[in-house]
């Protein structure tokens, strides 16, 4: 068991840090870890059996059973790797089972809490209330107090802000209207948020799980360190690629730093770099796995909802982006390793990129057949479901294939892919029975048992992944809830349109800062809604399209998660870099600080985000894309250049601030600023081509 548990990651080191995110760390080996186990397990086969529709339930009882599964498993669970007093764990395990219960409760109750919406009993009271109560231990426990303290806020002020004067003032609310709005229906912990975390984001946590079981990997890092790992400061090249491969696969950026952070981190240290400007690379390189397409981050799914667009075209939007975020990182690296003078790894001690993709080139078949249904317009559900269905097949199938001859092999995966294939004809029951007899075949020799313990190791490890972001999407319905009833959101939103009115980029350098703030004490996912609930409207008022706005605003929500003191993706990254995750952080702020270009261009310029587009013919399509991307490029260039001192050779302070001045006017979206910007930079360049060859005349 312990062996099958073990995901490298000791649960120890993470209670140094200062925050605590169950999804790192191992199961703990006693009874009560392995009761927990299964706990998880029945989670994840849950949310598998609903998801393939064996189980079709209102959507209403699925969201209050995930949030039930959420409780039942986050509070145990985290007292029980904080090695909490007995009394401490039996209050947690209590917690746990009143979480489920309150499930329960619901779905026995379905019909007749239709009825009854706006006239609880008072039995009906106590679970709403129970209910809001253990959402918010269970946040607090697994997110820090940050979340639950801004949840609470925004809780008060339905009751209280009725009390208050002026524009923030609302007409008053009757305690059950607050609890029935709340605990009941789709505004509240069971809003769009937790209904995206329990259809589309599980599922693809899931495949991530079983993508990494499978062998993924080590296949992308065998990659990034055959393409990469020769170059300058390859090591941290190595980690920014890894971090972009990984990105497909997992949209969750701690997940992707407990994953490469292991073997990149290391790595680094061990070729100069230091160990917090290590952790660096790691937190900022992975934390783009939540923009990199195909499979996005939670976000991506709830903006999808919340919009009401197809998940293709927020992958649209995020293509160039998401490019542009990993080119940036590549490039602050390059120019540290090069005023460090950090070489690469040599050649003969790096693996063959060609040979690992020859060897296991058919790991990729899940990730490009979820490609394909993407974007060929099937939901990301279904999707999903088929991806899931592609990996599981892999894996099971491969012990099967080994036993067989050169011949009999092949006929295998053929006669396999062909009935994987008759699923979009016969439907999800192909795929059961399949994965059945798959299961029966594994368990008759001992290799096949081993990976059906990693089959089930998978299940444990994605439903203990899917805590986080499922419990900050409990918690932050309160805040959408709040939202909704007092309309609050209008009141913050008429004051983004005020200071707009006179500058938009006023009201976006707002935005900003009002993303980079809530970093400090919340993730991604709670930063994004809160956020994009105020001012997505208000700069739509101002003629930032909706879609733009809502990028605008998760693409800040993910600066925010390397931002101090908070900084979730730094400190999870700290035990492996030996550092303290604040000084991790001062370093991702830098490395990261190029990327702030993309958000504020694709606003002035949405061709960026492969918006606007309509009736206009290719050539215009193409040039018009072309010109903002390669602007918006050299923009993150020399912003970098000016961040680090360097380009060939080291900067004065002179030159830095010519280069942010490229920067800038390139940025900016005034008449004429392109023109000087593209000109300064074409004196700059030959002005440095001038110095360099007269300090080194032999340079060809």
């Amino acid at each position: 068991m312990n062996k099958n548990q073990n995901t490298n990651k000791d649960s120890a080191e993470f209670n140094s840090a200062e925050y605590y995110d169950p999804s790192i760390a191992s199961f703990p080996s006693s009874l009560e870890g392995k009761i927990l186990f299964y706990i998880a397990i029945t989670f994840s086969v849950f949310q598998v059996v609903t998801a393939a529709h064996l189980l079709d339930l209102p959507s209403q009882i699925l969201r209050a059973v995930h949030v039930g599964f959420l409780g039942l498993l986050a509070l145990p669970l985290v007292c029980a790797l904080k090695k909490k007093n007995k009394f401490l764990k039996i209050i947690s395990w209590a917690g746990g089972l009143l979480s489920f219960f309150v499930a329960i409760y619901q779905t026995v109750q379905y019909d007749a809490l239709l009825i009854r919406t706006t006239d609880l009993l008072l039995i009906d009271v106590f679970f709403g209330v129970t209910a809001v109560i253990l959402v918010f231990i269970a946040a607090w426990l697994v997110m820090g107090y940050a979340l639950s303290l801004i949840a609470g806020i925004f809780l008060l002020y339905c009751f209280f802000g009725n009390y208050l004067t002026g524009m923030l003032q609302h007409r008053g609310y009757d305690f059950r209207q607050i609890v029935e709005h709340m605990s009941y229906g789709t505004e509240g912990i069971y809003g769009i948020p937790t209904y995206v975390s329990s259809t589309f984001v599980f599922l693809f946590i899931l495949f991530g799980s079983f993508m990494e079981r499978a062998g993924m990997i080590k296949l992308f890092n065998d990659v990034a360190l055959g393409l990469f790992g020769h170059t300058r400061g390859g090591p941290a090249q190595v980690c920014v690629a890894s971090s972009a491969l990984m990105g497909t696969i997992s949209g969750s950026g701690i997940a992707n730093v407990v994953t490469s952070g292991q073997f990149t981190i290391p790595l680094m240290k061990k070729y100069g770099y230091s160990s917090a400007f290590a952790g660096g690379v790691e937190a900022t390189s992975s934390m783009g796995g939540q923009i990199m397409p195909p499979v996005m981050g939670a976000v991506a799914f709830i903006m999808a909802e919340t919009l009401g667009v197809k998940y293709i075209e927020i992958v649209k939007a995020a293509i160039i982006p998401a490019t542009l975020y990993y080119i940036a990182c590549w490039w602050m690296v390059y120019l540290e390793a090069g005023k460090k003078n950090l070489l690469g790894i040599p050649k003969e001690q790096l693996p063959s990129a060609y040979q690992a993709i020859k060897k296991n080139w058919y790991l990729t078949i899940p990730l490009i057949v979820l490609v394909y249904l993407l974007f060929s317009g099937f939901t990301p559900l279904y999707a999903g479901t088929i991806g899931l269905a592609f990996v599981v097949f892999l894996i099971l199938g491969a012990p099967i294939a080994g036993k067989l001859t050169s011949y009999k092999r092949v006929l295998f995966w053929i006669i396999l892919g062909l009935v994987s294939a008759s699923f979009f004809e016969i439907g999800i029951k192909v795929i059961v029975i399949s994965i059945s007899i798959l299961v029966f075949i594994n368990f008759i020799f001992a290799g096949g048992r081993e990976t059906l313990l990693a089959c089930r190791d998978a299940l444990a490890e994605g439903g203990k992944a899917a805590l986080p972001v499922g419990v900050a999407c409990a918690v932050i319905g309160v805040v959408i809830g709040t939202l909704t009833l007092t309309g609050a959101a209008n009141t913050f939103g008429q004051y983004i349109i005020k200071v707009g009115e006179n500058s938009l980029l006023l009201s976006l350098i707002l935005t900003m800062i009002v993303c980079l703030i809530l970093g400090m004490g919340i993730p991604t996912i709670p930063n994004y809604i809160i956020t994009s609930a105020i001012a997505g409207p208000a700069l739509l008022k101002l003629g930032v399209p909706l879609l733009i706005s809502h990028m605008f605003v998760f693409y800040f929500g993910i600066m925010a998660d390397l931002t101090p003191p908070v900084a979730l993706a730094c400190f999870a990254a700290a035990p492996f870099a030996k550092e303290s995750g604040f000084k991790i952080s001062l370093q991702a702020v830098k490395l990261a600080v190029a990327g702030f270009v993309v958000p504020f261009m694709a606003v002035y310029s949405p061709e960026l985000m492969l918006q606007g587009l309509e009736n206009k013919d290719v050539f215009t399509i193409i040039t018009s894309v072309s010109y903002i991307t390669i602007k918006t490029l050299i923009a993150m260039l020399f912003l970098g250049m000016a961040a680090v001192g360097h380009m060939n050779a080291s900067l004065n302070i002179i030159e830095r601030i010519i280069c942010f001045c490229v920067s800038i006017l390139l940025i900016a979206a005034i008449p004429i600023t392109d023109e000087l910007g593209f000109g300064l930079m074409i004196i700059f360049i030959t002005y440095r081509w001038f110095k360099f060859r007269k300090i080194n005349p032999n340079t060809q």
